[in-house]
């Protein structure tokens, strides 16, 4: 199977909707894998990516610089006399790792979306307006041949906290790898286009849906995000809409959504902790709205927790090399196949098309419609009726496709001159949030 590069580099569609390698659509399956550098060993690095690769996952999300010092996880340093400008290029040490990682996603066929640092180390003062430029074109001529990088700045910030230094790091990036893509890791539940909506050298938007419930809008902590003017909670599809009606259309997909097995508001681990029916309705929320791919997260795969005495964040209990099989993560590759298998790229939301309501929260069902399908995605297995002539094509085949295996299976060939009604199979089933594909 050919890699995607070996179609032409990773680039934006003429549309600004979605990527593309030459002429082949490129879906956008990540994982997010911020803390893999100072966590893993190389063979822990390698057996993460050979399970990740298998999946169907094509971009894996890589913080350089996150903690501090930043260290392998024998200890080898990435700098000198802790200089973010001296890196340390001892044998064995800190680049190669990081080296040998690129490596082996571009062996996998998967692309290195790697942050050259976590926001801390701009608030930190470990990486300044006068020193960032030296700093990024030293990632940028390291990586410079690579067919494999994408350039994420930010992390977990907002671009007015900064702007000038993610400004200067991202035209840096853009000046030494014009043929990288590069885009903005926002705060949680923001878009890039909220800090950057005119940025030359921003490729395509994320944006952070974040980890919070519909109720939890105040619980004032250091993510609180409510100067922002709105607040869309679970809602993953109103970023889509909302770059939509930005002025400057580009690329846009959920780079941080709710993690799997992570509490529900972050911090408290109390609280409930999101599943992997959670994961799917974000997904399919955020994709069928128009998002040109999904990165999926798990709370103990992020930060690689090992399980026994290592210091876990946010109440995390499972040790990663278990995670990796969580069902989330599979369900996330069933999701792209299915994306995969159609053409999507000439696809848009086309909530018209439904014949009753549209439904608010969880009772939404979204629909995604291209030159020769339509999906619709219920959460909750409501009735999904179609208004008559809103299809695509005259005659259609309809399928039920489970969500969690994937399984499509045939119902009908419908007329689509006439309102159709299609009651989901929920009744024998442990999960009720359904998919309906019509095909020609």
């Amino acid at each position: 199977m050919m890699k995607p590069w070996e179609y032409g580099p990773l680039r934006v569609s003429d549309n600004k909707r979605y990527m593309q390698n030459g002429d082949q659509p490129f879906f956008w399956l990540g994982d997010t894998a911020w803390l893999l550098l100072c966590k893993c060993s190389i063979e822990e690095i390698d057996e993460y990516l050979t399970n990740r690769a298998q999946k169907g996952y094509n971009v894996i999300q890589i913080t350089i610089s996150h903690k501090w010092p930043t260290q392998t996880v024998d200890g080898r340093d990435a700098f000198l006399n802790e200089n973010m400008c001296e890196p340390d290029l001892s044998e064995g040490g800190f680049w190669d790792t990081l080296d040998h990682t690129v490596q082996k996603c571009e062996e996998l066929g998967m692309y290195a979306g790697l942050l050259p640092c976590w926001s801390g180390r701009y608030k930190s003062g470990n990486l300044t307006e006068d020193n960032v430029e030296q700093y990024t074109t030293f990632l940028a001529e390291r990586y410079k041949e690579a067919p494999n990088i994408i350039w994420i700045t930010g992390g977990d910030c907002k671009g007015t906290d900064g702007f000038d230094f993610w400004t200067k790091m991202g035209r840096t990036l853009k000046a030494h790898n014009p043929d990288k893509l590069v885009t903005f890791h926002p705060f949680g539940r923001t878009v890039t286009c909220d800090y950057f909506p005119d940025s030359e050298w921003i490729d395509f938007y994320m944006f952070q849906s974040g980890h919070r419930r519909y109720d939890q809008r105040s619980l004032k902590k250091w993510d609180d995000s409510a100067t922002m003017g709105y607040y869309y909670g679970e809602d993953s599809f109103r970023y889509i809409e909302r770059v939509e009606n930005c002025g400057n259309v580009k690329p846009v997909l959920d780079g941080e959504p709710s993690y799997e097995h992570i509490p529900q508001g972050l911090h408290n681990p109390k609280e409930p902790f999101w599943q992997d029916y959670d994961v799917r309705r974000f997904a399919y929320w955020s994709v069928l709205a128009g998002g040109c791919g999904f990165t999926y997260g798990h709370g103990s795969i992020m930060q690689f927790y090992r399980g026994g005495d290592d210091p876990a964040a946010y109440g995390c209990s499972i040790p990663w090399k278990d995670a990796i099989h969580s069902p989330g993560c599979d369900n996330m590759s069933k999701m792209a196949a299915l994306m995969r298998s159609l053409a999507w790229e000439t696809g848009k939301a086309a909530q018209h098309m439904l014949g009753c309501e549209e439904g608010e929260q969880y009772e939404r069902i979204s629909v995604f419609s291209g030159d020769d399908f339509t999906i619709f995605y219920t959460y909750t297995g409501r009735e999904i009726v179609i208004k008559e002539q809103t299809l695509p094509c005259g005659r259609m085949k309809a399928y039920w496709v489970d969500p969690v295996s994937g399984a499509k299976s045939y119902i009908t060939t419908v007329d689509t001159a006439q309102t159709l009604r299609f009651c989901p199979p929920v009744g024998t089933f442990s999960h009720t949030d359904w998919i309906l594909l019509l095909q020609a």
